[in-house]
């Protein structure tokens, strides 16, 4: 016969049930939590700190001449000569082509006869005038009379001028049938070749001043900022090496270029001119100095398994001597296996090394308290 003592009653049955089973749960999860935020591993940390990044930026670029002027006729005509070639170095006032000057030769001994012409009816007219001067004074004419021929003289002599400033005209425009250099220079290009008929003002030689030289690159808009007008840069030329030619930023393009997106920018070189002939492959090298920013080393950033796409470090409560994470974003790759980081601050404490081995709330042990244990163990050996 069964013992009544027993029995439990239902309802006592089950409020121990209720109490059993958390307690259950709870003895058999917490152990390894327990062990793991238990364990104190030992980590190498670096305290984050801001720091400028300074660096160099190349472009390359092309030797161009600061002063490259296009030679053009200022008249019309038929071209008979061009006795220079590109690459002719020429002096001022070397002719540099010529056109047929015929019709403008006959023009100007057109005007020649005709202002010899006016001269002789002027000085005609002039002596006229002075006898009809005599003749009002012995009051043989009428001044109305006189006046007729006062005018005469008068239309006669600024007839005269008229001729001698279309003569001179004439003149100029013969002269410039000959296309003359205005500068030392060297020929560049040629646009009109012999037999041509060309316009006023279209173009024919291209010259260039050899006495200052400057590069010209085009820099990226997200690049541009980062240079300053009148900035002393470095210059290489491809074909000599790595010698350094010192230049200065002479002009910044306020507008970038429509098709490239680019702006254009003109370095001056301050010396060895004559070694950098135009046309030349250069490369110009600017030095820049950022705003400052936050690095890590790059063993300090680790992706978790669950989350593979962000990017995480592990941050040093020193307080409490634990460790937990955060999600960063990273940035450029720097020298020295650093890198550029957003969502940390200066001034703290980031494990860098053995970073796949902590868990969230880890305890952990800095480089100064691993030392301190050692010496300590290093002293109870001793006695």
């Amino acid at each position: 016969m069964t013992n009544p003592k027993m029995l439990i009653p239902p309802v006592r049955g089950k409020f121990l049930a209720c109490l059993l089973l958390p307690l259950t749960m709870f003895l058999g999860c917490t152990p390894q939590d327990r062990q793991a935020q238990q364990i104190s591993r030992p980590v190498k940390v670096v305290r984050i700190g801001e720091e400028a990044a300074a660096g160099v930026m190349s472009f390359a670029g092309e030797v161009r001449a600061r002063y490259e002027t296009i030679l053009a006729f200022r008249v019309s005509g038929k071209m008979i000569d061009r006795p220079v070639e590109v690459g002719d170095r020429v002096r001022k006032g070397q002719r540099v082509a010529r056109l047929d000057s015929t019709d403008y030769r006959l023009g100007t001994e057109a005007l020649t006869a005709q202002l010899n012409s006016a001269q002789a009816e002027r000085d005609f007219a002039r002596d006229d005038l002075t006898r009809y001067h005599e003749l009002l004074n012995q009051r043989v004419i009428s001044p109305a009379e006189f006046d007729r021929h006062d005018t005469a003289y008068t239309s006669a002599r600024e007839r005269v001028v008229t001729l001698e400033a279309q003569l001179s005209q004439a003149t100029n425009q013969l002269q410039y049938t000959d296309l003359l250099a205005d500068r030392d220079g060297v020929v560049t290009g040629l646009e009109v070749e012999t037999g041509q008929v060309v316009a006023a003002g279209q173009p024919v030689v291209k010259l260039a001043r050899l006495d200052e030289k400057e590069i010209h690159i085009d820099i990226p808009e997200q690049r541009v900022a980062g240079i300053e007008l009148h900035q002393k840069v470095s210059v290489t030329l491809w074909a000599d090496g790595n010698r350094r030619i010192t230049a200065r930023i002479r002009e910044i393009a306020a507008a970038a270029d429509p098709a490239s997106r680019t702006y254009r920018v003109k370095a001056t070189l301050l010396e060895r001119q004559e070694e950098a002939r135009l046309g030349k492959t250069a490369t110009v090298w600017i030095p820049v100095t950022t705003s400052p920013r936050i690095t890590v080393p790059l063993s300090a950033v680790f992706t978790p398994q669950n989350e593979p796409g962000r990017p995480r470090v592990w941050l040093v409560d020193e307080q409490a001597g634990t460790v937990r994470s955060v999600p960063v974003q990273m940035g450029e790759a720097l020298d020295g296996e650093r890198i550029v980081v957003a969502g940390v601050v200066s001034g703290q404490l980031v494990v860098s090394a053995g970073v796949q081995r902590l868990a969230e709330g880890q305890a952990v042990r800095l480089p100064e308290q691993v030392a301190a244990a050692m010496q300590g163990y290093v002293a109870e050996s001793k006695e």
